[in-house]
């Protein structure tokens, strides 16, 4: 019996399955740049000026980039860049550079007027946007007026990772107004594979590459288990359905996909909060008024249980992911796999997705 190990927040947990129930493992592909690699493609960034680097988000790929930064400054004598973060990620952040030397504090955010800035990011897939690049990530966070226009333009009530989508173009426009720089990272689960600097209009172009490292031509299948591969993209359950958008075109109509994400951190989307409240209707996401946070997965979930169903091992009350959103709970990955043998028979096969933030299949 082989033993699958796949990220569930901070830790990692086994999904026990006999070779006769893989159908097969899919893990997220590509070249990993080398320390010297990466430095290199940082010498275009002006670090003799006075630089606060904005963490957008707290993963192992921007924890890696921004201490090679670090390193480049060290080693040329040149001023240690500040570093800021949400108050939310402060103490990870603070754990992950533990030199008293290097200034970490909260950023705010009517700060994003400022000429040097730094935003660093990791460009994945979006379902609304085709890509989350840090112009996407920036406009969610200040532009709610333009996230509605955004969610008007969307190409209809699916997700669609990995598109070339004209609602990047409004997440575009809305970051050229800002004098600011961008430090894009693309990586998996073992490391970076490609980093690009300047504004965020001009990084957004790393989207080119993504597709190619990422794309996986499966077919589709009756079960997938479905890990997002970090523990950044599954502490909220808004986060971690991102890996399901991306591995949806592999699940046959009526089959079953389980996604592994811990969500220690909630729900993550108050469009989902108010729908789980009953404040937030069904109707009301196809013609909104206002752009509520994570309005989008919210209808890109109950669009998509139409096709196929989807269970999830969480922490997450039953309350919210059975009774509310329908989806099928279960306390762990034996669980899961015992419900996949019981349901669909003992010789079901299932494929096994252990980076789905990482991947895109078709």
């Amino acid at each position: 019996m082989p033993e699958i190990w796949l990220s569930y927040g901070p830790t990692e947990v086994v999904l026990d399955i006999k070779a006769e129930n893989l159908e097969r493992q899919i893990t997220a592909e590509g070249t990993n740049l080398s320390d010297s690699e990466i430095a290199s493609k940082l010498q275009s960034i002006d670090l003799t000026k006075p630089t606060e680097i904005v963490i957008l988000e707290s993963t192992k790929a921007v924890q890696k980039v921004i201490s090679v930064l670090l390193e480049i400054c060290n080693q040329k004598s040149l001023p240690t860049p500040k570093i800021l973060v949400d108050k939310s990620n402060l103490h990870l952040v603070k754990n992950m550079f533990s030199d008293p030397l290097i200034s970490i504090s909260e950023f705010d955010n009517s700060q994003l007027t400022g000429t040097n800035l730094m935003f660093v990011g990791e460009m994945e897939f979006d379902g609304l946007f085709g890509y989350s690049t840090i112009s996407t990530k920036l406009l969610r966070k200040f532009g709610k007026e333009q996230m509605l226009e955004a969610y008007e333009k969307k190409n209809g009530n699916l997700p669609h990772p990995g598109e070339d989508l004209s609602t990047i173009e409004v997440a575009k426009k809305f970051t050229d107004g800002f004098e600011i720089s961008a430090l894009e990272v693309i990586a998996n689960s073992s490391g970076i594979t490609d980093v690009s600097t300047g504004h965020p209009s001009s990084t957004l172009s790393l989207s080119k590459s993504l597709p190619l490292l990422t794309i996986n031509d499966v077919g589709k299948h009756r079960i997938l288990f479905i890990s997002t591969g970090k523990e950044s993209s599954n502490e909220t359950l808004s986060r971690s359905l991102s890996a399901l958008w991306n591995c949806a075109n592999a699940v046959k109509e009526e089959g079953l996909a389980i996604l592994l994400a811990e969500c220690k951190n909630g729900l993550g989307s108050e469009a989902i909060l108010q729908y789980a409240e009953g404040r937030m209707s069904l109707d009301r996401l196809k013609n909104p008024a206002k752009y509520v946070d994570g309005m989008e997965n919210l209808l890109f979930l109950t669009e998509m249980q139409k096709q196929f169903q989807i269970g999830i091992v969480s922490i997450l009350p039953h309350y919210y992911t059975k009774d509310k959103l329908t989806m099928i709970p279960f306390g762990g990955t034996k669980e899961s796999m015992e419900y996949v043998l019981k349901t669909y028979g003992e010789r079901q096969k299932a494929v096994i997705v252990s980076d789905g933030t990482h991947v895109l299949l078709r």
